[in-house]
């Protein structure tokens, strides 16, 4: 199974802190550009979204800043439907470069289908929910992502 790459990015100077390295806020920018990515394969683009009234909302996110990233690094995000139900979507997001084979980020994600005109939560669509169909099954059988699932917390 090939593995789904939503974004594609080089790291921007104005990204980046004092020692070079991306800076925390501009991993989970990169992690939205991926979704809204994300929402255009599964019919949620601009124009859809003006036409249904319909979107998504981000409930939590999760991120685990695994190795650092520097000024001028292309990178890539490579995402995984963990699952969804009628109104909800459950995302993880990897962050990579070339010729690193480890996770750089990964990011668990919460989302919520939302008719803004409420806004309230509302089921997707037939079309959103036959291409989330499509990619759970092109994805079926790939690993559970390392860092799902985590919560924070200080050892006992």
């Amino acid at each position: 199974m090939p593995a789904l790459i939503t974004y594609r990015t080089t790291v921007q100077e104005d990204w980046v802190d004092y020692n070079g390295h991306l800076r925390d806020a501009f991993y989970l920018l990169i992690f939205s550009y991926a979704t809204d990515a994300l929402m255009d394969r599964i019919g949620l683009d601009a124009d859809s979204r003006g036409q249904s009234g319909n979107s998504l909302f981000t409930l939590e996110a999760h991120i685990n800043y695994l190795h650092e990233v520097k000024l001028g690094t292309e990178v890539w995000v490579q995402t995984q439907i963990l699952g969804f139900d009628r109104k909800r979507l459950h995302v993880y997001h990897s962050l990579h470069r070339a010729g690193f084979d480890e996770v750089l980020a990964a990011s668990e994600q919460m989302l919520l289908h939302v008719d803004l005109a409420g806004p309230q939560s509302a089921p997707f669509g037939h079309t959103t929910v036959c291409r989330l169909n499509h990619l759970v099954e092109q994805q079926e059988g790939a690993q559970a992502p390392q860092y799902m699932g985590r919560t924070i917390k200080l050892p006992a």
